[in-house]
Formats: structure tokens, C-alpha cells, sequence
């Protein structure tokens, strides 16, 4: 007689709500988790670390970094990795939004440099999810992008997407905004005037070359910036820098202030490998508060 013995292991994941200050520039108060998704990580990164150090998808606070060895930076994933899910995939994940209302383009304060928004100053219903950087080019983004028909806007930096330009042509005919965030994403904070011109001229320059359309949105790699960038900015012909109320990563939303997206908060997440549960995790929070995904430029004074 032969037995037979099947043995069933069940991996639990434990979830790290770790309290947060990351992303806040003014006191805020400590983030709060909520989370989109059972997936498990796919690129190990902690999201309580300062990010966005040149590699696919990290964007720190404004704050001092915590000390240790620098990561090494990440190769740039392809577009063409894995064949996108059928349609309607994410379906059940997908929160269902209205269409947005007619907006209410705000007034842009003058100044030697260009303003700069965490939160867009508005009364309409409607929340700006953002998404940098570039160098994880996932499939799914694209069907993503297509299935929940909302706006999203891209912060693009040069070097992280001129190895497959043409995928962010796709994501920009489904309806996403292609806006400047530097050639090499380095710190600006600090540089001299004519290494900031460089990295956001030439980055709003080049896109416009590559997507037919020059950016008029900035934001500056990490949120640092100075008095020289926001000058800079209104030099090379944008109109606003953007900054963050809340973040986005391993299917995390992170809150600067309570529990809920508020109206007119600009929602950061990036190209990462977990760029699935980020962006359902997003919509679910912006749907939770009652209000719809809109575009940056849309909320912007006609250039």
C-alpha cells in the first residue's frame, strides 16, 4: 500500500504600519497605512526610507537622509518583460468614478519664481495622482491607465525613460500628462543657477521634442528645491512645481495630515515593479474620499 501525504505551508506576511514622517516639509502630521492589495513585494524596498535617489521609484522627503551606504542603482526594467493581463483584469479592484467636473483653473501668484503646490487650491471635488521617475516600465500600466479612464499626470526624468520612449507615447494617448522632473535627477537644492537651467530646460526641452507637446509642470527630484529652482522654473517657461500630500508604495497609501485625501491633494507614487497595487491602492483612497482623479494641467491657467 502506497500513502500519500501532502503537506500545505501558508506564508504569512506580516504588514509594517510603521509611523512615517516621510514626505512632510511642514510638521505634518505622521502618516497613517492604509492598504489596496495582497500582493507580496516585488522590489524589497522600505517605504519608510528616504527614496527616489536615481533609482526605479524612490522620491524622498525634503528632509536630512538617514545615514548608511547609498543603494546601488537599479537596471532600468523593459516594457517588454511580461505580455499585458487581458482586459478587464482589475475589474473588481477598480473603484468606478464619475466623470470629473468641469475645472476651475486656478490664479498662479507672481513672483520671480514659480509657485509651489502640495495641495492645489480648489473646492471642486477632485485629487492629482502623480507618478515620476520612469525606470520601471511595467505592462500593466498601460491597461491600467485604459480600465479605470481617469487622468494621471507623469513627472519623467530623461535618463530613466529614453531607453523606450514610445511607452510613455501609449500611456500619454490614454489619457496621462507628460510633465518635466530634470535630465538626471540630482539634487537642485543648493546648485548654481546654471546647473539647475541645464537639468530643467533641457528636461523640458527634450520632451517636448520626444512627445510633441513641452511640458508647462515641474517637479524639482526628492521635493528639494530653492529659491534658484523655482526661478529657474519660471525662466525655462513652466508654471508651477509640485510637491505631495500623500504617498504611495507596496500598495500603501501614506497621509500627511489624518486619515483621507483631501480635496485638491497631490498624491505621489512611481514606476516601480509594484505598480499594479500602487495605482488601485491610490484610486481606492481618492474613491474612499469622495472625490475623482483629475489632471494638474487641467487646474492650471491656459498657457
Amino acid at each position: 500500500m502506497i500513502g500519500a501525504c501532502v503537506a500545505l505551508s501558508v506564508a504569512v506576511a506580516a504588514c509594517d504600519d510603521k509611523v512615517s514622517s516621510r514626505g512632510s516639509s511642514n510638521g505634518a502630521a505622521p502618516a497613517v497605512s492604509a492598504h489596496a492589495g495582497p500582493s507580496p513585494s516585488a522590489d524589497g524596498d522600505d517605504p519608510d526610507e528616504p527614496d527616489d535617489a536615481g533609482d526605479p521609484g524612490r522620491s524622498r522627503s525634503p528632509q536630512p537622509s538617514r545615514s548608511g551606504s547609498p543603494a546601488a542603482k537599479p537596471t532600468p526594467s523593459k516594457s517588454g518583460t511580461s505580455a499585458p493581463p487581458p482586459g478587464n483584469a482589475y475589474a473588481d479592484r477598480l473603484p468606478k468614478f464619475g466623470k470629473p467636473p468641469v475645472p476651475h483653473r486656478i490664479n498662479l501668484p507672481e513672483g520671480d519664481g514659480v509657485p509651489y503646490y502640495a495641495r492645489i487650491p480648489t473646492d471642486q471635488p477632485v485629487a492629482f495622482l502623480t507618478i515620476d521617475d520612469g525606470w520601471v516600465k511595467r505592462p500593466e500600466a498601460l491597461e491600467l491607465l485604459r480600465e479605470s479612464g481617469v487622468k494621471v499626470t507623469l513627472f519623467l526624468t530623461i535618463n530613466a525613460i529614453k531607453d523606450d520612449p514610445g511607452y510613455f507615447k501609449q500611456l500619454r494617448d490614454a489619457g496621462a500628462g507628460i510633465e518635466a522632473h530634470t535630465l538626471t535627477h540630482p539634487q537642485l537644492k543648493g546648485k548654481p543657477y546654471a546647473f539647475q537651467k541645464r537639468e530643467i530646460c533641457g528636461s523640458a526641452d527634450q520632451l517636448g521634442t520626444l512627445y510633441g507637446k513641452r511640458p508647462t509642470l515641474f517637479r524639482p527630484p526628492f521635493g528639494e528645491k530653492d529659491a534658484t529652482t523655482l526661478k529657474v522654473a519660471r525662466d525655462c517657461g513652466l508654471q508651477a512645481g509640485f510637491f505631495w500630500k500623500e504617498t504611495v508604495d507596496k500598495g500603501t497609501v501614506r497621509y500627511q495630515e489624518g486619515h483621507t485625501i483631501q480635496k485638491g491633494d497631490i498624491i505621489l507614487m512611481h514606476f516601480r515593479d509594484r505598480f499594479v497595487d500602487d495605482f488601485i491602492a491610490a484610486l481606492q483612497a481618492i474613491s474612499a474620499a469622495g472625490l475623482t482623479p483629475a489632471l494638474l494641467a487641467d487646474y492650471m491657467p491656459a498657457a
